[in-house]
């Protein structure tokens, strides 16, 4: 049986590298700052994309935007003897946003049944309140619907 929390904490260790990666990207784009940082004129990388000057201008605008396609922003690193390296870094481990995520679904379903509860003089104490959202939570953690809303 395949363990998803083993295959997230393989993948946190391989991203835990990328936390220290600074995410700023220079605010004319890499291209350009890379190009200029090389004394590479844009013809020269017109030349070796076998485009025009004005399509470099046109790449360098688009990834400076965030609308690049990545198999172009890939081939443009590499006529600059560059290696195009991308990532999605989570903001924290992976096992805590499914822990926050579990918590977050825990938390409506006591919300949705509470009034119910209250109704019929159903409501237990604020212990019992926290064991069932513990509960709640390890069984989303399971469960296919974590992601619904």
């Amino acid at each position: 049986m395949r363990s998803f929390a083993r295959d997230r904490e393989i993948l946190d260790r391989r991203l835990s590298a990328w936390k220290t990666v600074p995410a700023a990207t220079p605010p004319r784009g890499w291209l350009r700052s890379l190009r200029q940082a090389l004394g590479m004129p844009r013809h020269e990388l017109a030349r070796r994309l076998d485009v025009t000057d004005q399509a470099v201008a046109k790449l360098e605008t688009s990834e400076a935007d965030g609308s690049i396609k990545l198999a172009t922003l890939r081939r443009a690193a590499e006529a600059m003897d560059c290696t195009l390296v991308y990532a999605l870094v989570p903001n924290s481990s992976l096992e805590e946003i499914i822990d926050r995520r579990a918590h977050e679904v825990a938390r409506r379903e006591i919300e949705r049944v509470r009034h119910t509860m209250l109704l019929e003089d159903q409501r237990g104490g604020e212990e019992d309140e926290k064991r069932l959202a513990n509960e709640l939570a390890e069984q989303a953690k399971r469960s296919s619907a974590l992601w619904r809303n």
